[in-house]
């Protein structure tokens, strides 16, 4: 086992004596329990959300010296995973809200006490960047009425945001993009459940208006050309997604035993031929449960790598951000990849029962895929063929941030 393997996993073994770990473990069952009737008759995951922050976990990451329990960035995404095969959407949707945070931890003794009240209080912090237009357009903007700021603008794709006390988005400041954020339960905020996509159908990932919404000064952020920064949001919001992908994998490989165990017969064949004991069966099986070890040890091994260069201040920790950054990409390729093949196949274990909507394993391909078209997976691998063959590391930069 290399060092690396090591240290993850006395980060992230199960090791949850506490009754903060018991609780989050006894919300995972409860939540996995009603996961496929949620999706089925889309409801939404207020209530769930709503214990999540009363279990504290939109603060996990809050700094010790600002009153939190300051937890190691692999643990966040241990626990991201956990969350996401429980219920893949409700996972999802902290995405915006794990990188507002990091982003909170790099600016250190210059980040506004503010946010880390709201957080520690329990504040979900939403993400709207995206706009439907044919191009990259933003119009999105701050209109500066007397000494007012007022927002005006529509979003799209606003993972989180109808679930959010606080939004996170892209605007324009005159001819400047600028990054702002403002309260998501005024009234001119209106977020809709207009999300059309075949997959993570409660990630609440549609339509947010916003009509002459007061924004504070102090939370508008100009467009810094800071090449660390970008490193580190760029791992963490893809980062994120592939923790997504990896607890889908190991709720694919539990709905897929469970499916199993309780057979009495195997497809094609007379009588009482158990599947369980169907060497086919096994082989499938067998197939799924190594995606989903390999799904999470190669995501959690990444994080705690990341997590050590995110609290690495000094230059060094820039270098490693900008490294580590192609790192996320090759996950990008081999993650979904990996997890959309398990989750295609599994479907050999039991003929066409299989398919049954009330089973209903055909959402874990479908979420998985629809994450891996959130950020093209062929992007990613051209952006590393191109480091291969040019040298040239990956650059991403989110508009307005």
């Amino acid at each position: 086992m290399s060092a690396v393997d090591a240290r993850t996993a006395s980060l992230v073994g199960e090791r949850h004596e506490n009754g903060e770990g018991a609780s989050f473990a006894a919300f995972l069952d409860r939540v996995a329990a009603g996961s496929v009737d949620r999706e089925r008759d889309r409801r939404l995951l207020f209530d769930e959300v709503a214990e999540l922050r009363a279990l504290g976990f939109g603060a996990l990451r809050v700094p010790a010296a600002r009153g939190g329990v300051d937890l190691p960035f692999v643990e966040v995404i241990d626990r991201i995973i956990r969350l996401s095969s429980a219920d893949a959407s409700l996972g999802h949707l902290w995405r915006g809200h794990i990188a507002f945070v990091e982003d909170l931890r790099a600016q250190g003794g210059g980040a506004d006490d503010r946010w880390w009240h709201r957080i520690l209080a329990g504040d979900l912090i939403g993400n709207a960047q995206s706009e439907r237009h044919g191009t990259a357009r933003l119009d999105t903007r701050i209109d500066r009425v007397g000494d007012e700021l007022l927002l005006t603008g529509t979003k799209y794709y606003t993972t989180g945001s109808i679930y959010a006390d606080w939004i996170h988005l892209a605007a324009l400041d005159g001819d400047e993009r600028v990054a702002v954020t403002v309260s998501a339960i005024h009234e001119g905020v209106r977020p809709v459940d207009d999300w059309d996509g075949f997959g993570q159908l409660l990630t609440g990932s549609g339509t947010t208006t916003f009509e002459r919404v007061p924004v504070d000064p102090r939370d508008v952020i100009a467009w810094v050309d800071d090449a660390r920064r970008w490193a580190a949001l760029g791992s963490i919001y893809q980062l994120t997604l592939i923790a997504v992908i990896a607890g889908i994998a190991q709720r694919a490989l539990d709905d897929t035993v469970a499916f199993v165990r309780p057979r009495r017969r195997t497809f094609g064949f007379a009588g009482e031929t158990l599947p369980a004991d169907d060497p086919l069966v096994q082989l499938v099986v067998g197939e799924v449960s190594a995606a989903a070890s390999a799904a999470r040890r190669l995501v959690l091994s990444v994080a705690a790598e990341l997590g050590d260069a995110l609290d690495d201040q000094s230059a060094a920790g820039a270098d490693r951000l900008r490294a580590l950054q192609l790192e996320v990409y090759r996950l990008q390729e081999v993650v979904p990849r990996l997890v959309l093949d398990a989750a295609t196949r599994l479907f050999e274990v039991g003929g066409a029962s299989a398919v049954s909507v009330t089973t209903a394993l055909d959402r874990h391909w479908r979420n998985v895929r629809t994450i891996a078209s959130h950020n093209p997976v062929v992007q990613r691998a051209r952006a590393i063929g191109q480091w291969e063959l040019r040298g040239t590391l990956p650059d991403w930069k989110a508009p307005g941030r």
